[in-house]
C-alpha cells in the first residue's frame, strides 16, 4: 500500500483496548484521582512559572519549559536526569527552531513533596544554566 494514512491506520490489539476501557472505569469510580492531577498540574505550573520558566499556553497536565535553544534543552534535559528527574526535550523538527523545550508530564501520582523536589532541581539548574 503506497497510502502514507495507511501507516497510521491500524487497529489497537484487543490488549491497548482492554486498558484504555480500564483507564476510562478509573476515571469514572475515582474522580479524586482527576482532581489530584488538577492540583499537581496547576500547583507545578505556578511554581515554575514563579522562578522565571515560560510555560507558554498551556492548560494541561503536559507542561513545557521553554528553553529556546535545543542544546540548552538537551543539556537541560540530561542534567534534570542526573539529578533525579526524568523529563525529555522536544527539540527542532518536533517544534520550531527556537522553541526547543522540556516536556513535563503531571500525574496524578505524585506527591507535593515529588513535585517540590523536581521544582528545586529546575530554579538549580536554570539558574546554572543561565537558563532563567
Amino acid at each position: 500500500n503506497k497510502s502514507r494514512t495507511w501507516l497510521l491506520s491500524a487497529a489497537f490489539p484487543p490488549h491497548v483496548a482492554a486498558a484504555n476501557i480500564a483507564a476510562l472505569n478509573v476515571v469514572e469510580e475515582e474522580p479524586e484521582r482527576v482532581k489530584k492531577l488538577w492540583d499537581n498540574t496547576k500547583y507545578f505550573k505556578k511554581e515554575i512559572e514563579s522562578v522565571g520558566y515560560d510555560t507558554g499556553n498551556t492548560q494541561t497536565p503536559i507542561i513545557p519549559t521553554i528553553v529556546g535553544d535545543s542544546k540548552k534543552a538537551k543539556q537541560l534535559a540530561e542534567r534534570l536526569y542526573e539529578e533525579g528527574v526524568f523529563a525529555l526535550a522536544i527539540v527542532y523538527p518536533m517544534v520550531a527552531r527556537d522553541k526547543a523545550r522540556i516536556r513535563n508530564q503531571m500525574n496524578a501520582g505524585m506527591t507535593r513533596e515529588d513535585l517540590d523536589f523536581a521544582l528545586n532541581v529546575y530554579e538549580k539548574l536554570g539558574k546554572e544554566l543561565k537558563i532563567i
